[in-house]
Parts: structure tokens; sequence; C-alpha cells
């Protein structure tokens, strides 16, 4: 049964068969009453006597070309009858193939051109292109529940490569074991390397674990889900082999109304090639198809601009979805939750009270490998420019209209905006390098066999942003990313101002800074929040100490924590954008680094090197201190 929603109308069942299946949603009480006619497939329903709130809501919902709005009086002759602006009114709903075609959506648009957000009761809110020829549809034909079916087909493109089988495949079964996934859906891996079914089967049965909840029954759910796994081998850039896997989508999807995702776990300067050959051979012909398509996105702007315009050449922006996985990680998603439902942080999330913000981002391992993509971005393209930048807008943002998706990215592109552009004396580069240490030896960046002996990438940078608005002029927001690092993690750290004229301050010493309160963060490893807190210690004397209030997840919660792949793969599934990047926000990203990841590649700034294991360059510090400010990372009293 479908469920349509519009800002003014509920039918709990549809086609309606009485006035109980017609329901008004808006502020006013006064019952209505309406006349039902059903002359073929046509149902006219006759509202007598409106309010005056359902006149204002109603046309906004209903003025698209499927709905036919009229009244017996024009809007000149309105007359207010007991708050009652029409004697009668009138709405056509006609069953055509724009309003259903399986359980497809309406397309309502209001008078101004705005799109009003709908949803059925799939949960599918894609915007139907186009209208479907050849539909013919009785009450009867939409009151089908077998006919009503959708299926949603996954195809990851790059298959055999690392990221599809350490992190897509294990997400998607994740999904499917805690019932996440459609009833029905199949799963298909892309790739050049010639596979059958069964050997991408046993590939990725290596690396699916039933590690959420550690429940029963994980072989039968494996076993099960291997049997949606299918393969097609082909090239990325060839149409032909693209529509033998449309062949292959439309034996699994059986006539159902098919929804496609396509995953584009490849190289960047293969996505558009990509894209092509998938929307003009393997797009669904009547549901929707969308994109996830992973970082980089480009090198600088004008890259990124040019990669944006040629994917849509092929796709609208509401069918790329621009995955960057740590907005998917759950404390990032508890950003939000913990200052917007939080009295307590709300007052004081402002320059009046915050001294500095600190993302600091840090892996205990060199480049493993990977020299050779990391060699043609380096850590600020790697981490920066994304990942941190990322958590850094959603950190900053003024509280959003709603929840809804492009409310929230509406806010984060304002922060992007207001940012200062950074300068190159606020940036610090280090690469690290090789040393030996009780017995062991550890290699440098250039020791990777892939990596130029002469290379000045760097595998460490610091930086200090502003953001230049009212809230937060004049904080400083450090950020710290590297590889070789002496600990494994990212964290955000929010430092709070001294206490004016502070009764205790002979108590503390002479150094206050380490004594003021300060919240934690930790988006990763052993995920917890934590604010630092001084207090008195128990006995006769008057004796401070720090101590930490602290939510430790894994103590807490009982459940473990998702991977953030599963998270965003589910939204993207669902249609939902908010934990995506829309092309104005990669916009304002890459305008703030282009100028700075310019002039140290022109200017050759020869990177500090760093012993690989430790804290990382000097220069870091003293980028910090510039600014009065310590890394809070460097500190003994974390939990």
């Amino acid at each position: 049964m479908d469920i349509i929603k519009t800002p003014a109308l509920f039918f709990p069942s549809f086609p309606p068969r009485s006035c109980n299946d017609f329901l008004f949603l808006g502020q006013s009480s006064d019952p209505l009453t309406c006349e039902l006619e059903e002359t073929g497939i046509q149902l006219l329903i006759q509202i007598k006597s409106p309010p005056l709130s359902f006149f204002l809501e109603l046309p906004m919902a209903l003025s698209s070309t499927y709905c036919r709005f009229s009244s017996a009086f024009s809007s000149s002759s309105i007359k207010n009858q007991e708050r009652c602006l029409f004697t009668a009114s009138k709405i056509d709903f006609n069953f055509c193939s724009h309003i259903f075609a399986g359980s497809r959506l309406l397309q309502m648009k209001c008078s101004n051109g705005h799109l009003i957000p709908v949803e059925n009761s799939f949960g599918d809110s894609s915007i139907v292109d186009g209208s479907v020829t050849n539909f013919k549809g009785s009450p009867d034909h939409f009151s089908s529940s077998e006919q009503n079916k959708t299926t949603v087909s996954v195809t990851v493109v790059g298959a055999s490569g690392d990221l599809a089988k350490k992190k897509i495949f294990p997400a998607l079964f994740a999904l499917y074991y805690e019932n996440f996934l459609p009833e029905h859906f199949t799963i298909f891996g892309y790739a050049r390397s010639k596979m059958s079914d069964e050997e991408l089967r046993n590939m990725i049965s290596k690396t699916l674990t039933c590690r959420i909840d550690k429940r029963e029954n994980c072989g039968d759910k494996m076993e099960k889900f291997l049997q949606r796994c299918f393969y097609q081998s082909g090239q990325y850039d060839s149409e032909e082999n693209f529509k033998e896997l449309d062949k292959k989508l439309k034996e699994k999807e059986a006539g159902r109304v098919p929804n496609r995702l396509f995953y584009l776990s490849i190289p960047p300067n293969i996505f558009v090639d990509v894209v092509r050959c998938a929307t003009y051979g393997a797009s669904s012909p009547t549901g929707w198809t969308r994109v996830i398509v992973e970082k980089p996105f480009g090198r600088d702007s004008e890259s990124s601009r040019e990669l944006t315009a040629s994917l849509k050449q092929y796709l609208t922006e509401d069918q790329i979805f621009r995955i960057d996985h740590y907005l998917g990680k759950e404390l990032v998603e508890n950003l939000s939750v913990l200052r917007f439902s939080n009295l307590v942080f709300e007052p004081l999330w402002s320059r009046q009270y915050i001294r500095n913000v600190q993302l600091i981002f840090s892996e205990d391992f060199g480049t493993e490998g990977r020299g050779g993509y990391f060699d043609s971005y380096g850590i600020i393209r790697d981490i920066m420019q994304n990942h941190l930048l990322q958590i850094l807008a959603l950190f900053a943002m003024e509280t959003p209209v709603s929840l809804d998706a492009e409310d929230i990215r509406n806010e984060k592109v304002k922060v992007l905006k207001s940012m200062r552009p950074l300068q190159i004396e606020d940036v610090v580069v280090g690469q690290y390098k090789g040393h030996s240490k009780g017995g062991k030896s550890y290699p440098s960046y250039t020791d990777d066999p892939k990596v130029p002996n002469n290379s000045l990438t760097p595998t460490f940078a610091a930086a200090a942003l502003f953001i230049d608005n009212a809230r937060w002029d004049g904080v400083p927001f450090l950020m710290k990313a590297g590889k070789a690092l002496h600990s494994n993690g990212a964290e955000i750290r929010v430092q709070f101002r001294h206490v004016p004229g502070n009764l205790y301050r002979r108590n503390f010493g002479t150094y206050l800074d380490k004594n003021t309160n300060e919240l934690v963060i930790r988006v990763q490893p052993n995920e917890a929040i934590y604010l630092k807190i001084n207090n008195k210690v128990p006995g006769l004397g008057m004796r401070l100490d720090r101590s930490n209030l602290n939510l430790l997840y894994s103590a807490k919660y009982s459940r473990e924590i998702p991977d953030a792949y599963e998270r965003l793969l589910l939204d993207a599934i669902e249609g939902e954008r908010r934990l995506f990047i829309r092309s104005d926000e990669l916009d304002a990203a890459w305008a703030l680094f282009t100028p700075v990841l310019k002039e140290l590649e022109e200017k050759l700034v020869f990177p500090e090197l760093y012993p690989f294991g430790s804290r990382g360059p000097v220069g870091a510090h003293y980028l910090a201190a510039k600014y009065n400010v310590r890394w809070g990372d460097l500190s003994n009293d974390d939990s």
C-alpha cells in the first residue's frame, strides 16, 4: 500500500474510496466534507467550504501538471465566510504514469517552481525525469502489492580493488545482516579482471564478518548474501560491456521497478568514462540511477570544476553522491546532536568562550604500498581539504532551518565561504624520514619504490584557519594531519578561555593554559566524548586536580559502532544526501586550499623532515605558539 504525503494532504490509502481516506494536515481544526465520484480511472474529490489555511496550502501542494485545482470563485472574488475562503473547491486526480509507475513518486512543484519534498512508502525521494509512455493503469492495478515492488541493484565498479574487498562488500553484508537492505536487491561486481560469479563470492567471503552484535546464524546469512552477488567483466570505457551488465541486471530485477546504484571504487581519471558508459548502457529505464564517487574530487579548483562539469554531462547533481567516509563516522554524526540538543553547549559555541579549536588526524604507519597514489596528492589534498575541512564546517555552522540535507549543506557552504584564504605563512609541511630505534629500522617516505627519490610531497601538514563571521571572528582553527607519527587517531579538541578573575589562580601555578576546560571528541579509535574540568583533591589541603567527565562509547553502549561505509551506503540507497558533498560545497573547499597548494609547488618548498614514529616536525609547535596555542594531543592526562 502506497502512502503519499504532501504538505497539505495525506492519503492513508490510494485510491481513496471515502472521505475518511482524504485527510487534511493543516493547522485548522475545521472538519472537511467531501464527495467522491469515480468515473473509470478518474477520481473527483469535491471539498466543501475549505478553511482559509487549506486554501493557503493546497495550491502549493497541488500546482503540478499531474493534479488540477479549481474553485467555484476566482481569487478576485474571494468571500470570507467564517474563515472559509471558497464555498467549494474541486481537485481532479488522474491515474497516470507520472503518478503511479510502480511505487514511483509524484514530482510536485510549488507555484514558484520549487520542488516540494515528498516520499512514498519505499522512502524513494527521487525525481522522475520525463514521462513513461504506453503505460496503462487502473485502480486495481495500483493497489496490487506485487506490481508496486521495487528492487535495488548495487554495482561496485572496481570490484577487485582493495577498497571494494575491505570496505564496500563488508558494509553491504552488514546492512543485509541487520535487515537494512530492501527485500529485493542484487549486488554486481564490475572490473576488468576475468572472474566468475563463484570466484567473486570466494574473494569477498574472506572479508565478510558478523561483527555487529555477534549474533547467530552468521553462516546462513552470509551464504544467502553471497548468492545475491554476481560478477560482470568488462572495460571501463566500453558501452557494449555495460550493456551486457544491463542485460544481467534486468534478469535479476525480474520485472520490478529497477533502482540502480553504481559505486565507483576506481581511480578518478576514469570516472567520466564509467559514468558515460553506465548512463548510456546500464542506467535504470524507469527507476532512479545514482552514482557514488570516491575522493579525490580533482587536485585543485580547476580540475575539480572540470570533473564536475564532465560528470554533469551525463548526470544531474541529485544523482551524484560524493562520498567522504569521515562524514559517516559515528562521532562526526554526533556533532550536531551534541551541540543542538544540549543547552549546556550551544551558548558556549562561539568566540566569547572558545579560545581555539583543533582538528587532529594521525596515522602511525607510512604509505605502505600506496606511495604512487599518495605522491600525486599529498597529505593536504588527501586528508585536510576533505576530511578535516568537512568536520570543521559541521562544527562551526549555524543552526540549520531543519535536518533536511539541503538546509544542512547550505549552512556548511556559508561557513566555507566565510573562511579567510589560507596563507603560506600559516602552513607547515613535513615528510617522514627513516631511522633506527631499539634495534628496529623504520623506512623513509622516499624508500617507497613508487616514490621518486627527490619527492617534495608532504606526508605531514599543519595549518591555522580563520572564519571571518560574527560567531568565530579571531578564533584559530588549527588542523594537523600526518603519517608515520607516534599515534593513530582522529579527534576534535575545543579549548575554552580562562576563567576571568579566577579565585584559584595561585593554585594552578604559572601554567594556566593546562588547566582550562577542554572538550575532546575522539572520532577514532575508542570513540569517546570527554570534558576536562578542574576539581579539588579530597583532603584537608586545597590541592586542585584535572579530571575528565567521560562518555566512552564502548562502556556505555553494548552495540558495536557501524562502519562509516555502512551508513553512507544506506543513505545513498535511501536518497539521503545530508552526508554527501554538494558541488558548490566542493568549490568553496578547493578555493581555500588551491592558492597555497600552488604556492608550495611553485616555490618548491622543502618539507621539514621528522623521524618515523615521532610527534611530527618542530615547525608545527611554532605555528601553534604563534597563536598562543598548545597542541592538545601532547598532554599526558587524556583518558
